[in-house]
């Protein structure tokens, strides 16, 4: 598939092997059942840490693979997005979100605990930073910390964070100082900590296998330790974190179009209309064509801005277009999809239907595609 080779070596495969092996085992079979039941065993997270693959992209002190090799992360991504649910991919990867905060800023003692624990599968870590009245406007947060003694006093509460009803450890931004970017703090918030309590499952039209919840915080009591990096210094960190998380949904965008170009090409050999098979008919090849066109387009753009962010590069303009591009073109490419399976493409027994539903959330997940073009024209200096 075009020149991915410049960007992948034989590590990368390898770890590409050992995902596909884990998905065809431990994913696959069970994900129609996990789908229905809006949920998967907890259990999976631990065979993924045993496997290894919950470590990839940290510190070899704190059990992973290693820093600094974006593409080792992608060629699991992309392998993992195998599994046909978005939802089961951004709940066992909402570590990737939550820890890095943790990894590179918390005290030495809080982080090599709750890390470890989370790179075994052991825990589970989640990022709450949306709240009900707004979600891209990460400056105008409302939940307060207060210093009290040697602890901070929390009030307020998040909505749609991921992972959020299982989850053991919450990287949580609350704002210590005043209004604006500048008053922003990260705090490590643990489940069954006084004052913290956990809402309902929310109930979502597509990350059906993943669990999202409503956060209270109600004089929630927080050991000043908690705090990760300085206080009042919580946006630069989660600025730096969302470059990560942008690219990371653009695999899961450009791969969910992968996955239902695919789905395409096997069908159409299979059905016919009037008497021969519809990939014989001119309009339906031509869409396929233009379906795979625009994928690697977007994967080799994908690929060009990780190289970016691995050469050091902080490539905010650029991740946000390869964000955008890649979310119009699985968009695009599931809609065309389930219009070729057509009435099948409508059941929720195909795959098509479930990567239609789960696409909708990547154009508002990790920053909207609005937001994503005023940071785009603040670059261009508009």
């Amino acid at each position: 598939m075009g020149h991915t080779f410049d960007y992948f070596n034989d590590q990368h495969r390898m770890v590409r092997d050992t995902t596909r092996q884990f998905v065809q085992k431990h994913i696959l079979p069970y994900i129609g059942e996990w789908e229905e039941n809006h949920s998967f065993p907890r259990e999976l997270y631990a065979l993924a840490g045993q496997a290894g693959l919950l470590g990839i992209g940290y510190p070899e002190a704190l059990g992973g693979s290693g820093e600094n090799d974006l593409f080792m992360k992608i060629a699991f991504s992309e392998e993992l997005m195998r599994s046909t649910s978005g939802g089961l991919v951004a709940s066992l990867g909402s570590l990737d979100i939550a820890l890095p905060p943790v990894v590179h800023w918390a005290q030495p003692a809080l982080r090599d605990r709750v890390a470890t624990e989370v790179i075994r599968g052991e825990k589970i870590a989640a990022l709450a930073i949306t709240e009900p009245g707004g979600g891209s406007d990460v400056a105008a947060i409302k939940t307060r910390a207060v210093r009290d003694g040697d602890h901070y006093r929390v009030n307020g509460s998040k909505t749609f964070i991921t992972s959020g009803v299982r989850a053991d450890y919450y990287t949580v931004a609350v704002r210590t100082g005043g209004e604006g970017y500048g008053g922003i703090s990260l705090l490590l918030i643990e489940k069954g900590t006084p004052g913290f309590t956990v809402g309902r499952n929310l109930k979502k039209m597509g990350w059906w296998a993943s669990d999202t919840a409503e956060l209270f915080f109600d004089n929630c009591c927080v050991p000043k330790s908690h705090l990760i990096g300085a206080e009042n210094g919580g946006f630069i960190c989660i600025m730096q974190n969302f470059l990560k998380e942008r690219l990371a949904l653009s695999v899961m965008a450009y791969m969910s179009a992968q996955l239902a170009l695919e789905a395409c090409l096997e069908y159409v050999k299979q059905r016919e209309a009037f008497g021969r098979p519809i990939g014989k008919f001119q309009v339906t090849r031509h869409k396929l064509v233009d379906m795979a066109t625009e994928i690697e387009i977007a994967k080799e753009y994908c690929y060009r801005v990780a190289s970016g962010i691995q050469a050091g590069k902080n490539p905010i303009k650029e991740v946000a277009m390869a964000k955008n591009f890649a979310v119009d073109v699985a968009e695009k490419v599931t809609r065309e999809a389930v219009q070729i399976f057509g009435g099948m493409g409508y059941m929720r027994e195909s795959v098509v239907e479930r990567l239609y539903r789960d696409v909708k959330i990547l154009s508002i997940g990790g920053g909207t595609t609005e937001i994503m073009k005023e940071l785009i024209a603040k670059q261009m200096g508009l």
